[in-house]
């Protein structure tokens, strides 16, 4: 009995590892950034420049400000978790597709030489992700809870989430934030089944 305790809680640390991690990545590489010479943005991807196309991997990593990157801390953390419940494979799955569809799509659509930094790509994919996998062809008693968690997170951030693609600020890219949702919601539609056969939590 305790072995079996002892190994749901070892799934458990793994699973939440993965957005934890990634998000000590960012502060590590904005620590360095605010004490090295030069600044890290220019990593990011500025549109239409083939040159920066490894912005698309880079660019969610870095940030324009310190400020920035606390704003998109704390719904990256809560929405990744949210994600990492599914398990490490299926948080690094849903991850890459919605840095390689947000970027693609942030790459083509934006005006050419603009430059996109940030996380919150992952935050709208993520986002999405959540509300839209209550569709994703799951057996019936997983779908209510999602469609419950997709609930609560569409009380806690739908509002942002709308304002952050149709009343966005100047020099906030609304291009990453949808789709980095149409990223969010071609995973959560696709990935019907976990990776693995669905029997691996980590």
């Amino acid at each position: 009995m305790s072995t079996s305790v002892a190994s749901q809680r070892s799934s458990a640390v793994s699973r939440f590892a993965s957005p934890i991690a990634l998000v000590a990545l960012m502060w590590v590489i904005q620590f360095a950034d605010a004490i090295l010479p030069g600044s890290f943005t220019g990593f990011g991807l500025r549109s239409w420049d083939l040159g920066s196309l490894p912005g698309v991997v880079l660019g969610p990593l870095l940030h324009a400000s310190w400020a920035h990157l606390i704003g998109n801390t704390l719904p990256l953390l809560v929405l990744g978790c949210l994600v990492a419940v599914e398990g490490a494979a299926r948080f690094w799955l849903v991850t890459a597709v919605v840095t390689v569809v947000g970027g693609a799509g942030t790459w083509l659509v934006n005006a050419p030489g603009t430059l996109t930094v940030g996380a919150s790509v992952l935050v709208f994919g993520y986002f999405a992700y959540v509300v839209v996998r209550v569709f994703s062809p799951r057996p019936i008693a997983h779908r209510l809870v999602y469609a419950l968690i997709a609930l609560i997170v569409i009380v806690l951030y739908g509002g942002s989430m709308l304002a952050g693609i149709i009343g966005v600020s100047a020099g906030v890219s609304w291009q990453a934030h949808l789709f980095g949702g149409v990223g969010g919601g071609i995973s959560a539609l696709v990935g019907g089944r976990r990776p693995g056969g669905g029997r691996r939590g980590a």
